[in-house]
């Protein structure tokens, strides 16, 4: 399964390159963030290997939901996808978006893809076991290694939204006597702290599933977690919620290992 979420990523993802941001068309949906034909085109790779591969797995794609269709999945595994996550950042030609794919079983993250395209690298998550990856030119995965996140030290690096920082995120890290702050955007925050280049990831703000799972089944995999700020799992495939849309999150915050 691995290998078919890693190709329909960087097939995805060559699919954003090949838009112009000068040229994508930008939109503003009904949740006044921003679609591009680059996220519409990247969706359309990734809905097609999926049901092409696994034809029995509901999938869960951002664009798709924003157009109303939302596949049923009480009950079953399904994957959750991001087509480019960090829209702003893609139209603003940073190099910090990425293709998100994640694989969810009883609510857990138990497989994911994030790939910048941009970047050229990549970072996957397979059943308890977190790697970096390269690729080439010509889209060939290679360079491979294993991550882990790092223990914790005396003093601690978070990293953060460039576009959604607050004043509640920066209260969270004065009481956690935060030293230093990395700025990145995307789901790669959840890849910092996976590859143990930071320690903590405070998001006070709203996010979808398809925002973090990808990211956060890297993290998991890598020896890190995600909690609820009451200290509860994050979990996926939440529905009919009281306080908000289906597949939204709460505010939470990511710990690398041993915090």
């Amino acid at each position: 399964m691995l290998d078919v979420l890693e190709r329909a990523a960087v097939e995805a993802g060559r699919a954003i390159l090949n838009v112009k941001p000068s040229n994508a068309g930008t939109t503003i949906k009904n949740d006044q963030s921003p679609v591009t034909i680059a996220d519409q085109k990247s969706e359309a790779v990734i809905i097609k290997a999926l049901l092409r591969a696994f034809p029995g797995v509901p999938v869960v794609a951002e664009e798709a939901m924003a157009d109303g269709r939302a596949p049923q999945i009480d009950g079953t595994a399904f994957f959750l996808v991001d087509p480019l996550d960090g829209t702003k950042e893609y139209i603003n030609q940073s190099a910090d978006y990425t293709v998100n794919i994640a694989l969810i079983e009883n609510g857990i993250p138990v497989i994911g893809i994030v790939y910048a395209p941009a970047r050229q690298a990549g970072y996957a998550a397979y059943r308890g076991r977190a790697s970096k990856f390269m690729v080439t030119l010509d889209d060939v995965v290679c360079d491979r290694g294993e991550i882990r996140c790092r223990a914790k030290g005396e003093s601690l690096t978070a990293v953060a939204s460039r576009s959604h920082s607050n004043a509640q995120t920066e209260e969270f890290l004065r009481e956690n006597s935060v030293t230093s702050c990395l700025s990145v955007g995307s789901s790669l925050k959840f890849c910092l702290l996976a590859e143990g280049l930071a320690d903590v990831y405070p998001r006070y703000g709203r996010t979808m599933e398809w925002d973090t799972a990808a990211g956060d089944a890297i993290l998991r995999a890598a020896g890190g977690r995600t909690s609820l700020i009451d200290g509860a799992p994050l979990t996926y495939g939440k529905r009919r919620q009281a306080s908000d849309c289906d597949f939204a999150n709460p505010h939470f915050v990511a710990w690398g290992a041993d915090h």
